[in-house]
């Protein structure tokens, strides 16, 4: 695990499952700390990675949580295997979205096996 201003697009090579976690911040943005990462990232080649994003908001304003949409749309863009489903928590996450959490742990883990089965010969 990374905060994500340590984080580099070496690390993103370095790996073939990621999980993102953004809030989103302003009309709809990606928080600025973010903005370096994502840079990077939308100018690399992905193919091969399995990924998955969940994100925070505030569903009184008129953009919930749609950084971790603009993550998503970035990683599939770049050639990623993005699990469909964005956990999208409501300001900080109580129990309902920490259960979602926790589902979306579980569908990554049998979505990395979907990959690896289906990279099995035979």
């Amino acid at each position: 695990m990374k905060e994500v201003l340590d984080a580099t697009a070496a690390d993103l090579e370095a790996y073939d499952h990621i999980v993102f976690g953004v809030y989103t911040w302003g009309d709809g943005d990606l928080p600025d700390e973010f903005l370096d990462l994502y840079d990077e990232m939308c100018e690399m080649d992905l193919s091969g990675k399995r990924a998955a994003v969940f994100g925070c908001g505030d569903r009184a304003y008129r953009y919930f949580a749609v950084a971790g949409d603009t993550l998503h749309e970035c990683l599939e863009s770049r050639g990623a295997v993005v699990l469909d489903r964005t956990v999208k928590a409501d300001g900080c996450p109580g129990s309902a979205e920490l259960e979602a959490c926790k589902q979306l742990g579980a569908a990554f883990a049998a979505f990395i096996q979907q990959g690896a089965a289906a990279e099995i010969p035979g």
